[in-house]
């Protein structure tokens, strides 16, 4: 894959708009307003619903944004993720990398107050793209346009989630390979990486930086080699105090801010942590291994923050709107969990 040349990470705000305005003029008959006739209000039904949950649980917002990415990974933004599975098919949100995803119930009760005053009408993609827009705004985060007019897919296969979902030990090229397959760029891989600043991940998913590196002999008793690409003072404490189990090793379970201090503030502490080799993923760190890409990480973290808003915001409004159904294609579903007469 070609990569991005560096430049300076400086975007004006009606450049923002441009670039919005041309993804969502891409993305088949999405438009602002989609509803507006057949369901008003439904924006802020939404809205509501989603600032009253984040005011009283944060973390909701991180949950939404990633239940958000995982979807529009996977066939597209056509809320396939949140199908259940059925007696002759395992559905993505059954897979390895989804079954930590969490906000399925919060989608469940909006779609329900939508479909309450517009039945049949409100997909479930549109319903998880504004709630995920909202939820970032909740907890101070950038706002973008979400144009609407998705359509729900009927689909859902475990194996098209393990294929296409980003994996945490992903390589820099096979992170690179992997969003120009959807029609993201570099760029877009190190911005939506951003939401990581919300974000927690759980110990199992980096014990093998942090024990017998490289390779074999995770979390045994002893054997503390880290990698050496991770801080070491950082790596000796999340051995000694985030990622400890009783009887020695790693509790797979244990879960660590990926942002420490401001894991609860849409913010620059993520980039800024990268940058001191506090990234917890290999796929965190790989950013710094490809030199457009450590530019741009640096380049965003010295500020304002009100760039990497802008440039979040930019990334967003395109991974909302990929492969998206539109018109006769896909359904309304009238629970997020079933296809129609399912």
């Amino acid at each position: 894959m070609a990569v991005v040349p560096a430049a300076p990470v400086v975007l004006g705000v009606a450049m923002v708009l441009v670039v919005l305005a041309a993804s969502a003029g891409a993305a088949g008959q999405l438009r602002m307003g989609f509803y507006a006739e057949s369901c008003p209000g439904v924006e802020r039904v939404v809205g509501d619903f989603v600032r009253q949950h984040v005011r009283r649980v944060p973390t909701v917002a991180a949950a939404l944004l990633r239940l958000h990415f995982h979807d529009c990974f996977v066939r597209g933004c056509d809320a396939s993720v949140l199908l259940n599975s059925t007696a002759g098919s395992v559905a993505e949100k059954d897979a390895p990398p989804n079954l930590t995803l969490r906000g399925f119930d919060l989608v469940d009760r909006v779609k329900a107050l939508v479909e309450d005053a517009c039945p049949g009408v409100v997909s479930c993609a549109d319903v998880l793209a504004l709630a995920a827009r909202d939820a970032v705004v909740a907890i101070g985060g950038p706002s973008w346009r979400v144009a609407t007019g998705r359509r729900d897919g009927t689909v859902s296969a475990m194996q098209e989630a393990l294929d296409d979902i980003p994996k945490h030990t992903m390589t820099f090229p096979q992170l690179a390979s992997l969003f120009a397959s959807k029609g993201l760029g570099v760029r877009d891989l190190v911005w939506l990486s951003g939401a990581h600043t919300i974000g927690i991940a759980h110990c199992s998913s980096f014990a093998d930086r942090l024990y017998g590196y490289p390779g074999g002999g995770v979390g045994a008793a002893g054997n503390d080699t880290a990698d050496p690409a991770l801080d070491a003072t950082y790596a000796a404490n999340l051995r000694r105090r985030k990622c400890r189990a009783a009887g020695g090793g790693y509790a797979e379970d244990g879960v660590v801010e990926m942002d420490p201090g401001s894991h609860l503030t849409f913010d620059l502490g993520y980039y800024r942590a990268l940058l001191k080799r506090r990234g917890l993923l290999r796929s965190d760190a790989a950013l710094l291994t490809d030199a457009a890409a450590r530019a741009d990480v640096e380049g965003v973290a010295a500020g304002p923050e009100e760039v990497f808003f802008q440039l979040f915001a930019r990334s967003m409004a395109r991974l909302a709107a990929l492969q998206v159904k539109t018109g006769a294609e896909g359904e309304v579903r009238r629970n997020c969990a079933v296809v129609n007469g399912g």
